[in-house]
């Protein structure tokens, strides 16, 4: 098997992958897009990429391109809890808290705000386009009185030494990944949990309609179908014209979410459903 995924190497969607799939091929691709569309030309056979981080949100460039530009089924999630670690060049281990500057994403700077200030007196910060970029910078300029920013998996693939571990300031920060492609996916893992399952799907609401909203909301709660997330997003053909996107926390069965299906279509919803999938957790 082949599993493209937002990379470049050693970043947490690559950690993601090497627990979900262990000992597949793995490719990365320099953007989202870039992994659907493989999936689509035959290039890989799966596709992982990020689609929620706790403290950032959703992805939207999954979001959108997943829905205007793809037609893939959802097989699969995983979520990672994001631990970030400060690493150093190994021969700058005795000078690092001399360090002049932090190199790592806008993201990873963010969620370490608290140490930066406090343990490195506002240190100044580049922002990198990744992780591994930040880490692969270091270790190509070892004169450089810099740290990075990063996992563990970066510090191993990059030759750094983590001086610091678990610098993050919230200890509740995840991402959630999604799993692309054609055909159904089986797992037989050992470093993730199954955690359930989940039914997604897009929901259109009819326009100039009063309570729309409100109705599709009652057509799964009637039926004790629990929505663990829903969501609008531009439907990219007028300003103000949304869609919902809906994930139910239990499989595809054969009454209760087609029954609200039918509901919503009878409403004047178009309803899609983006696919029925388990979803793993990898423990802290």
């Amino acid at each position: 098997m082949k599993v493209g995924y937002l990379g470049p190497k050693a970043t947490f969607t690559n950690i993601a992958v090497n627990h979900q799939f262990p000992g597949a091929e793995s490719i990365p691709f320099l953007t989202i897009p870039n992994c659907l569309d493989a999936v689509i030309e035959g290039k890989v056979d799966v596709a992982l990429v990020p689609v929620e981080n706790t403290l950032e949100g959703s992805v939207n460039i999954t979001l959108d391109y997943l829905i205007h530009e793809v037609n893939l089924p959802i097989q699969g999630e995983i979520t990672v809890p994001i631990k970030q670690h400060l690493m150093v060049h190994p021969n700058n281990l005795e000078s690092w808290k001399d360090a002049e500057m932090v190199y790592s994403h806008s993201h990873a700077i963010a969620q370490c705000h608290k140490f930066l200030h406090t343990e490195l007196n506002n240190i100044k910060y580049e922002n990198m386009t990744s992780t591994a970029a930040a880490a692969k910078f270091i270790k190509e300029n070892p004169q450089i009185q810099g740290v990075a920013i990063g996992n563990e998996l970066t510090a191993k693939e990059y030759g750094l030494t983590i001086v610091r571990t678990n610098i993050h300031d919230s200890i509740n920060n995840h991402t959630r990944f999604i799993i692309l492609s054609k055909e159904k996916v089986t797992y037989d893992v050992t470093k993730s949990v199954l955690a359930g399952h989940k039914t997604s799907l897009m929901v259109t609401l009819p326009s100039d309609q009063s309570g729309a909203l409100h109705q599709v909301l009652s057509a799964f709660a009637w039926r004790k179908l629990n929505l663990v997330k829903i969501e609008s997003r531009p439907t990219k053909t007028g300003l103000g014209n949304y869609f919902f996107l809906i994930d139910l926390d239990q499989k595809m069965d054969d009454v209760l979410i087609p029954g609200a299906v039918l509901e919503l279509e009878a409403l004047g919803c178009e309803v899609k459903i983006l696919g029925s999938y388990p979803y793993y957790k990898v423990e802290q």
